[in-house]
């Protein structure tokens, strides 16, 4: 819609033309409101988007019964959909940043949801692994371009904005193994079905976000092209900062994928819980990592991203080597200290990244949450192959020295290309 014809937009669809029009009528140097609405829109679909991602994770036990299926191969279910997601992102990102196709994001909520419908009448593991790899493809399409929609919409709150769309993708990822002990355990392989109603809720709620994001792109086309950001550091202090927050990827996501792979096998293996306990476990480690979500993007834009990385990867170094020889109670209390703190880091690196690198916001995305869920596939990989030669508590005392890695962050510059709002 035009702005010149905004008098003519029916109820409906007046506050997205008055939202173009202020965008054209502002002075550049003057800063937008958020637009709250689109951002918890795009957390919303990032919550269902998870949520039946994690249920892929929380049916582990349902298809280890019935596929009589070895840890290698529960961990190549997890690589199945999350290399997928990896090879394809930043491609899709990078593409996106030339053409800008908005209404991509309902067509991967529709992947996804093939995925799942096919996973919950899958009868063999080949078909298992099909279903995964269409819920990774639709990850490929929905991560990049929600988080360019995110950074759009933020106002020039950049790690606010990242971090309200993180916290409904954990906030997924924590409520789907809730679910699965209340429905998926004790009704079975077929009942994933039900979550497409979800799913088509998460189609609606794109479409919504598409539409605002092509008005957004029509306006910006009107309004003439942007000047070229100035790059402030050299290409080769850029692609140093880049390899260093990519080995903080690493740690964090391959850390990331022996608590929640192996999370439910390692309750009911060292403290005999039933599978329902332990799926309750998972859920509270994986809620404790949505909270700490919220933190570290706000805080960054406060007090600057490299603090903030710094803290969350190395800070729970001590009570990740700690996890291993605790007993029930300090293993909960652990595993949500560990997940308050180490997830505080992921925003803050996405938008030190996209700092780093001006005007490729889908290039970036992409790559940093493409290489995310490429760690984490292949962490659940080895990790399922050394599982299976010694055992899920070895998996955990060898994985607990992962953090440590997060030293590597005092090489990353002081500051990132564009200084966060104080």
């Amino acid at each position: 819609m035009m702005p010149g014809r905004a008098r003519h937009a029916t109820p409906a669809a007046r506050p997205m033309s008055l939202t173009a029009t202020a965008a054209t009528a502002r002075p550049p140097s003057e800063p937008r409101p958020a637009a709250l609405r689109v951002l918890g829109a795009v957390s919303a679909s990032h919550l269902i988007n998870d949520m039946m991602q994690s249920l892929i994770l929380a049916i582990y036990p349902v298809l280890q019964g019935r596929f009589a299926l070895t840890f290698a191969q529960i961990g190549l279910i997890t690589l199945t959909y999350q290399l997928t997601a990896s090879l394809f992102q930043p491609v899709i990102g990078t593409f996106t940043d030339r053409k800008p196709r908005p209404y991509l994001l309902p067509l991967g909520m529709t992947s996804t949801l093939c995925g799942l419908l096919l996973l919950a009448y899958a009868p063999s593991y080949a078909t298992v692994l099909m279903a995964a790899a269409l819920v990774g493809l639709g990850s490929a399409v929905f991560h990049p371009e929600s988080s360019r929609v995110a950074r759009l919409a933020s106002g020039g709150r950049h790690g606010f904005a990242q971090s309200i769309f993180q916290v409904g993708g954990n906030t997924g990822s924590a409520i789907g193994p809730l679910v699965a002990a209340a429905v998926i355990v004790p009704y079975g392989q077929h009942s994933v079905a039900w979550f497409a109603l979800p799913a088509l809720l998460g189609i609606v709620l794109l479409l919504q976000v598409s539409r605002w994001h092509a008005q957004h792109h029509t306006v910006a086309v009107h309004r003439g092209p942007v000047p070229a950001t100035a790059a402030t550091y050299s290409r080769r202090v850029v692609l140093g900062a880049i390899a260093v927050l990519l080995s903080l990827i690493f740690s964090k996501y391959f850390y990331v994928a022996g608590i929640s792979t192996f999370y439910t096998f390692y309750l009911i293996d060292k403290f005999g819980l039933s599978v329902q306990s332990a799926q309750v476990h998972l859920f509270v480690f994986l809620f404790a990592s949505a909270l700490g979500t919220l933190v570290g993007g706000p805080l960054g834009d406060r007090i600057g991203r490299k603090p903030v990385i710094w803290f969350s990867i190395l800070g729970v170094a001590p009570f990740a080597l700690m996890l291993p020889h605790a007993d029930l109670f300090w293993t909960t209390a652990l595993t949500i200290v560990i997940g308050l703190v180490l997830s505080s880091a992921f925003s803050a690196i996405v938008v030190y990244a996209q700092e780093l690198v001006p005007g490729k916001v889908g290039m970036v995305s992409g790559l940093f949450f493409g290489f995310a869920f490429g760690m984490g596939g292949l962490g659940a990989a080895v990790l399922g192959v050394l599982a299976d030669h010694t055992s899920i508590d070895f998996v955990y005392r060898t994985i607990a020295y992962l953090p440590l890695l997060g030293v590597v962050a005092a090489l990353l510059p002081k500051r990132s290309g564009g200084h966060a709002p104080r």
